[in-house]
């Protein structure tokens, strides 16, 4: 679904799951996915995660990169679904890394049922 929010323009990668399909992460996974989104000729890479286990695989993952490279990764708090495709529907028009953190970040309080 983020993918095709965004378009062929901004390239999005998954990394969810551990290497023998259980549920779970993997730093391994989730450096490949950053590492074929910066090489795909991204300028940064934002990286939305799930749960709290998540964040140590993520950190974990961002030890393979340096200088430059981890200069380049931006990681955000936001809700994963809601953020992921806000930020997409942000990147696809142009928009700056942190424009596409700023909507990523504005999922958090959008109301998901009508209020009264």
């Amino acid at each position: 679904m983020v993918a095709q929010v965004a378009g062929e323009d901004v390239p999005v990668a998954t990394a969810g799951g551990t290497e023998d399909g259980r549920l779970g992460t993997s730093a391994p996974r989730i450096a490949a996915a950053i590492r074929s989104t910066l090489d795909a000729g991204s300028d940064d890479v934002l990286v939305l995660l799930d749960l709290g286990s998540a964040a140590l695989s993520l950190e974990l993952a961002c030890e393979d990169f340096a200088g430059a490279d981890r200069a380049r990764i931006r990681i955000s708090e936001a809700p994963l679904v809601e953020g992921a495709v806000l930020a997409a529907v942000t990147a696809s028009v142009g928009g700056s890394i942190e424009e596409v953190i700023a909507a990523a970040a504005g999922a958090a309080t959008m109301a998901k049922l009508p209020r009264s």
